[in-house]
């Protein structure tokens, strides 16, 4: 139960991240006990912070700022990559399906790619997201609600909407 109806919820990427995150914690559940306090507890706070990130990046006003929450919800994508990239060395996700998690996990790291370039190239607060139907295998629909589409281009307003 979310008591706030803000703006970031509207954001494809928190939807996304929010699977991610559920994910991530499912699989974390096949992990060996040994593992609670090192492999897992990890694992779980950094999925965590990749959607608190992004739902604090959303609602700053300041394209910097905004930017710098984007660049660490990012990290911690790749730093769950890298503790699922020494479990499977370990052999802790033998049979164990990962497609939906490496599925989640590369959108939710193009996703966020883009957010910070589109940050990069503008001192206002509105972002734009270039992309390529072929790169993001997403349906062509806007990552805000209320926002335009032109020709592979999102636009949305920032978080003074």
């Amino acid at each position: 139960m979310m008591f706030l109806k803000l703006n970031h919820q509207k954001l494809e990427i928190y939807k996304f991240s929010r699977m991610f995150v559920l994910e991530c914690y499912k699989l974390t559940k096949s992990l060996p006990a040994e593992e609670k306090f090192g492999m897992i507890s990890q694992i779980g706070r950094a999925a965590l912070s990749v959607h608190l990130n992004i739902a604090e990046g959303a609602s700053r006003k300041s394209v910097t700022e905004r930017k710098r929450f984007f660049e660490i919800s990012r990290g911690s994508v790749i730093e769950i990559d890298a503790a699922f990239d020494i479990a499977n060395e370990l052999n802790y996700l033998q049979n164990i399906n990962l497609d939906n998690l490496r599925e989640q996990a590369v959108r939710t790291f193009k996703i966020l790619s883009g957010l910070i370039d589109s940050a990069s190239r503008t001192k206002y607060s509105l972002f734009t997201i270039d992309y390529s139907p072929n790169e993001y295998p997403l349906q062509r629909k806007s990552l805000f609600q209320g926002s335009t589409l032109h020709s592979g281009r999102c636009e949305f307003p920032g978080p003074g909407f």
